[in-house]
């Protein structure tokens, strides 16, 4: 059976599984959910997740939840055109950075966007958004660090899937609101590392369809 999958547009955790994806050559079907129209408390997408969350990944009847584990289930099943390295050690640097996106990196940039980009306003807190992006800075900093050469690991993998979205976020939060600078704290390693993601040949189609409008 096709594998159907859930997602919202510009939603980090539903990109990484869909450029996952794209990256394997999985033949799959899109379906689009509006979070504004309240499609993940429906009745029917709570019987496939009943937290209400995307992304989802149905296959076989089977619905797989949680970003990082949709991934995970793609790789074990599909092994073809890895995105985990053949090193447990390398595996393990993979898996590390992911943990770290999820657990630092994106809980700091959605604080950032609930008072920002979030917001059909101007009111966010001052204060907060200048604390929040002195958090940011720091963070970005170490990832910045942590990047030694192309990618996370010697090869493209789920660590840069699960990284890439979250930057692309604040320089979507930058094309709508510049005066809060969220794109100089993109320095030049992660600048590069970004332009190699966009040039990915799957790349534009994964790119969040509102975002192109």
């Amino acid at each position: 059976m096709a594998i159907t999958f859930y997602y919202a547009s510009g939603s980090p955790f539903a990109w990484k599984v869909w450029l996952a994806l794209e990256h394997k050559q999985l033949p799959y079907e899109l379906k689009l959910m509006s979070l504004q129209n309240g499609e993940l408390k429906k009745t029917d997408f709570l019987a496939i997740n009943p937290r209400g969350k995307i992304p989802v990944l149905v296959e076989d009847g089977t619905a797989i939840r949680e970003s990082a584990v949709i991934v995970e289930y793609l790789e074990e099943r599909y092994p073809d055109r890895p995105l985990f390295p053949g090193n447990a050690q390398d595996r393990a640097t993979v898996r590390r950075v992911i943990a770290e996106v999820n657990n630092y990196l994106y809980p700091v940039a959605r604080r950032l966007l609930e008072q920002t980009l979030f917001r059909s306003d101007d009111s966010g807190d001052p204060a907060v958004i200048a604390q929040v992006l002195t958090e940011l800075q720091q963070e970005l900093s170490y990832f910045e660090d942590t990047l030694l050469g192309d990618y996370f690991a010697d090869e493209l993998s789920a660590a840069d899937f699960t990284f890439y979205p979250m930057l692309a976020l604040l320089k979507r939060l930058h094309d709508k609101q510049p005066q809060y600078g969220a794109d100089c704290l993109i320095r030049a390693k992660l600048t590069a590392f970004m332009q190699r993601i966009e040039q990915l040949p799957y790349f534009e189609l994964t790119t969040p369809p509102h975002w192109k409008a």
